[in-house]
């Protein structure tokens, strides 16, 4: 594929994308629409659109880059994946009703009533500095894919892509935010899923191998290994880190985090609500197994056709985020390599649009306090809003060149890793608030103790060998975060006076 092709296809979806937004917005662009779709979504909608949410470009090149990874990943990501599962059923039968009972349009307001002002904006601020780089590293992995196979022909620098991918996505959510969206990354995540269901047939068609086949030449190949039971402390790979960190990353990325509760928050009931996150669930088990599937079949085809691992241009390693692109544009027919831009288009776009909304939302509702009722109202909230919204597009940039200048690896490994340092705090604070529910923190404390936490956590991680007989973490790290930040909150609290009891 030219990279006149690719680029023609772009500028035609975010056409699509932009004239789904306009029309959304013609008739509300008002900051209830922006903030929860004025909680009138159609719970279907919503869970068929999380999927591209929640998998991201991230999951839809580095998941399958990575089962071929000379450290031995293969299938070690379905432990994480049903983790996850548990998480997110976890997220439906206990985060959700409390959201719920609360009438909440951002999800940290609960620290307010529960634990107090500074409580309230830590948890706040965590989520906007955690959620700003992990989606700034998702969309980074994109921009690397359109930098190599379409710009760098045109010799435009790094950073102008990045700019311009962020201009479209502030171009379609800027006026009617999560209105918009739910519509737009319903579209997204048809693709998405097309993508792969199409991307395995088109492979599967140039191995010469039919469904049934090219199911047990996955299973009899070295990548298909699930279930990692070896070396307990000296393993990354082991089931239990796996399956313990996927279910507690999941509550803290998605329970905890305003990007997708946001959409949850906006069916008109918990039930709903609920229907939402079961449905997404099964969805999203499912299509990681494709997504595990696909990277299998694409080191198949790369060893029969003697495709070499693509090396990162920078630092001349092997880059294994690069094998799926690399086979699509120059190996595949125009039709797959187009399936699968589209895929790739609307993993990491769905996310993105998603996470400046939700970023948006926090600072406008838990920093300037647009949902108090004598701020409602107010018109100058809309421009201050949109504002706000190309603000955090701007810091995003910021992130993506950032990390270009540094990064050397697996972007998947690296969103988790930081996500048990950033979102740990925030599994400490609510698990205080919600366990513990006759004591009182010192709340000006709060901000300290979270900031603390992932540094001892840290420490902890980088010193684990030898404090803890050779013990190496992986991403199970959150939970030693949240327990610490735990620890620590239950120090500088105290158990509740008559009067803090009414």
């Amino acid at each position: 594929m030219t990279p006149i092709v690719i680029l023609t296809i772009l500028v035609v979806y975010f056409g699509v994308l932009i004239g789904i937004s306009h029309f959304v917005s013609r008739k509300d662009s008002s900051n209830a629409a922006f903030f929860s779709a004025n909680k009138n979504s159609k719970w279907y909608l919503v869970a068929f659109g999380m999927i591209g949410t929640a998998l991201s470009g991230v999951t839809f090149i580095s998941v399958p880059g990575e089962v071929g990874a000379p450290s031995g990943e293969q299938f070690k990501y379905f432990q994480f994946v049903l983790g996850n599962a548990i998480g997110f059923i976890i997220t439906a039968t206990v985060l959700l009703p409390l959201y719920y009972r609360l009438n909440l349009v951002s999800i940290y307001e609960y620290f307010e009533r529960r634990l107090g002002f500074y409580s309230y904006k830590t948890a706040a601020g965590i989520f906007l500095i955690s959620r700003t780089i992990g989606s700034a590293f998702r969309l980074y992995l994109v921009v690397i894919v359109f930098q190599r196979f379409v710009f760098d022909y045109y010799n435009i620098p790094f950073a102008v892509t990045g700019l311009i991918s962020l201009a479209l996505i502030y171009a379609y959510t800027y006026k009617s935010g999560l209105k918009a969206i739910i519509i737009t990354d319903t579209l997204q995540t048809f693709f998405l899923i097309s993508s792969v269901i199409l991307t395995i047939i088109f492979i599967c068609h140039s191995l010469d191998l039919n469904m049934i086949q090219a199911f047990e030449t996955v299973k009899e190949s070295s990548y298909s290994k699930i279930f990692f039971w070896e070396d307990f402390v000296g393993s990354r790979f082991h089931f239990i880190k796996q399956f313990l960190g996927g279910m507690f990353v999941t509550i803290a990325m998605t329970g905890l985090d305003q990007d997708l509760m946001q959409k949850n928050l906006s069916c008109s009931n918990i039930k709903d609500a609920q229907k939402n996150m079961f449905t997404f669930t099964g969805i999203f088990v499912l299509i990681n197994i494709f997504f595990l599937g696909v990277g299998a079949l694409l080191y198949i085809y790369a060893n029969a056709n003697g495709i070499e691992v693509p090396t990162d241009l920078v630092t001349g390693k092997p880059r294994t985020d690069l094998l799926f692109p690399e086979i699509a544009f120059h190996h595949l027919a125009l039709f797959p390599a187009i399936v699968f831009l589209l895929g790739l288009i609307a993993a990491t776009f769905a996310t993105t649009d998603s996470a400046l909304t939700a970023l948006t939302t926090s600072f406008c509702i838990d920093f300037l306090g647009m949902d108090k009722p004598e701020n409602v109202n107010n018109p100058k909230n809309v421009k201050v809003r949109k504002l706000i919204h190309l603000t955090f597009c701007f810091i995003m940039f910021a992130v993506i060149v950032l990390f270009n200048a540094i990064n050397d690896a697996s972007v998947v490994s690296m969103i988790f890793k930081i996500a048990s340092y950033t979102y740990g705090p925030l599994l400490g604070l609510f698990v205080f608030g919600m366990f513990f529910k006759q004591r009182s923190v010192f709340d000006k404390l709060v901000p300290f103790v979270c900031l603390v936490s992932p540094f001892i956590t840290l420490y902890l991680s980088n010193h684990s060998a030898t404090l803890f007989n050779g013990y190496v973490f992986d991403n199970e790290l959150i939970i030693v975060n949240g327990f610490i930040t735990l620890i620590l909150l239950l120090l500088i609290s105290h158990k509740k006076t008559k009067s803090e009891q009414i």
